[in-house]
């Protein structure tokens, strides 16, 4: 028999036997209620009516109302006959009394209505004792099944709970102990049910499902598993969190590094839409802002800084796509990513130890170059004395060489100034002009020496720009600087500002050899510079340009064709009076 039933069965029967009680119950309450109502509503009413007409007759000579008191219970009396003979003693007192209306005086009729009356309690007493002993027996009754009613269904409750709960606990018993034996790896252990329950068809299950897992152990899925889990322990004891999702964005796994630095718990996580967990998590969400496309790699530019260990850690984060190439096919499929968030904070404490020490070295080689330069222009002083040309030859040199140092001391401390993020802006309206003739002053002589006409445009109604002086004419001359060094000589330079809706634009274009395309994108890398070009410079002039411009507001971009030259281009904002 199925559990199923073996319980419906089980548990109906204990119903059942709980209505039948209780309707028999209710019958013989019911009946017992019958039975006290008869006596208490007809034989005592009877009773009180005629204890109260014999009260009457005994005031009938003194009291004028006994006569009206008298008749009034009577009629009471009248419409409450109930037991045999009781309507033929109601109606002699009836007649009795009529007799005495007329000879009140008359002792015999007085006696007649009292034996009248006794005659009629004395009916009603012989009514009450019988329905009394009606009631006693059906007391008994009631008794007696209700008895043998309980009795049969505490038997049958017994037996019930003695045998049903044995019959379930003792195959899920031996089906835990075999569980037990399946979790230590011993797949040869099997159940063995005779019955046709369901415990017989879940023993049926677990042998197949033990026949299985012996199979697959003794194949190379084993191995397969343990390479699993030795994967698995790999990436939970890595101290670089990594979060790992498949192709539809399901997390699929999550290190003990990741749970921590999102705050998170692993139930919370794993097998949820990282959608779902962004929405209540600032750090998931922000590792899943930039949208991927598969076959491709992503990795931030930007460290993200995250409390981390006890202190806030700059972590740099890398989402790599897992493409494999199926069984017999040969193009890949993409199966999901992985996250990784590689910990960079002692890089980043290195590097600002660099900063700090090369901010401080270009400090402190300010004021021995600055006083070289004015050594070098007491030298150039006629009214100091006059040099011959070998001497005048080694002064201009030694004065190019610390013109170059300064410059490449500037070009530090602002380097320095942008990593430390402590730059300071000046915005104000500032003239276009005054910008431009700063950049072209101060590389006019190198213009001259390689024959390169610099040839300057202003769009008509363009005068000011809502921009910091200083930086926006080191940014200016920084790319003029680099247009004339790259350019051929006896060519052309232009710089061109653009009037737009709300932005000033400011084009440099050359004519040299420009810039190859798979170095457009690097241009502006910290300390790059193109292979094979001779030139001099530190490679830090357009990396500076760029967070100058960014840092105002702007935005510096490059545009060039391999052999014809290349146009720097950059806005601020327009002055709003």
């Amino acid at each position: 028999m199925k559990i199923k039933t073996k319980l419906n069965a089980g548990v109906g029967l204990l119903f059942l036997m709980i209505i039948v009680l209780s309707v028999l119950s209710g019958w013989y309450i019911n009946q017992l209620k019958k039975d006290t109502n008869n006596i208490l509503v007809a034989n005592y009413n009877t009773l009180q009516y005629s204890r109260n007409m014999l009260l009457a007759l005994e005031e009938i000579h003194s009291n004028s109302s006994a006569f009206t008191m008298f008749e009034r219970h009577l009629d009471k009396q009248k419409k409450n006959v109930t037991e045999p003979g009781e309507k033929e003693a109601t109606e002699n007192i009836a007649t009795h009394f009529l007799l005495l209306k007329e000879r009140s005086n008359n002792p015999e009729l007085l006696s007649s209505i009292r034996k009248d009356i006794a005659e009629l309690m004395q009916l009603n007493m012989i009514a009450i004792e019988h329905k009394s002993s009606v009631a006693e027996s059906t007391a008994k009754s009631a008794i007696m099944a209700i008895s043998v009613t309980g009795m049969l269904c505490f038997i049958i409750a017994f037996i019930l709970m003695v045998n049903l709960p044995s019959n379930i606990a003792n195959p899920i018993q031996i089906l835990t102990g075999s569980i037990k034996q399946i979790a230590d790896q011993n797949y040869k252990e099997r159940v063995h049910f005779e019955s046709k329950s369901e415990f017989g068809e879940l023993a049926m299950s677990f042998n197949i499902m033990a026949e299985k897992l012996q199979e697959y152990s003794e194949s190379k899925l084993d191995k397969i598993i343990r390479g699993k889990r030795r994967i698995e322990t790999l990436i939970d004891n890595m101290h670089d969190p990594v979060i790992g999702i498949d192709e539809g964005k399901k997390v699929l796994f999550v290190n003990d590094a990741a749970l921590k630095v999102t705050g998170l718990k692993k139930e919370f996580i794993v097998g949820k839409q990282i959608q779902d967990v962004a929405v209540t998590n600032d750090l998931v969400r922000k590792l899943i802002k930039e949208p991927t496309q598969p076959d491709t790699s992503v990795r931030n530019e930007e460290a993200m800084k995250i409390y981390a260990d006890g202190k806030e850690s700059y972590f740099e984060k890398e989402i790599i796509d897992i493409n494999v190439i199926p069984t017999g096919e040969k193009e890949s499929q993409f199966i999901g990513q992985v996250i990784m968030l590689r910990n960079i904070t002692p890089f980043k404490e290195l590097d600002l130890s660099k900063t700090n020490f090369l901010g401080t070295v270009s400090h402190e080689f300010k004021t021995p170059i600055a006083s070289i330069q004015m050594g070098l222009q007491l030298l150039e002083n006629k009214q100091v004395g006059s040099l011959n040309d070998e001497q005048g030859d080694l002064i201009a040199g030694i004065k190019q060489d610390s013109d170059r140092l300064l410059k490449i001391t500037g070009e530090l401390l602002n380097m320095t100034q942008l990593e430390s993020g402590s730059i300071e802006l000046h915005k104000r309206a500032t003239e276009i002009k005054s910008i431009i003739d700063y950049a072209v002053n101060a590389n006019r002589s190198a213009a001259t020496e390689k024959l390169i006409q610099i040839r300057v445009q202003i769009q008509e109604g363009l005068s000011t720009v809502y921009a910091d002086t200083e930086k926006t004419s080191w940014v200016l001359n920084n790319l003029l600087s680099n247009a004339i060094r790259y350019s051929h000589e006896n060519s052309e330079i232009e710089v061109d500002v653009l009037n737009d809706v709300d932005k000033v634009w400011f084009l440099v274009r050359d004519h040299g050899r420009g810039i190859e395309e798979q170095f457009i994108d690097k241009v502006f890398d910290r300390y790059f510079r193109i292979p094979g070009t001779a030139k001099g410079g530190t490679g830090l002039g357009l990396s500076i340009s760029k967070q100058f411009v960014e840092a105002m507001g702007g935005k510096l971009t490059v545009k060039s064709n391999f052999g014809s030259g290349s146009e720097f281009i950059f806005y601020m904002e327009k002055y709003q009076n």
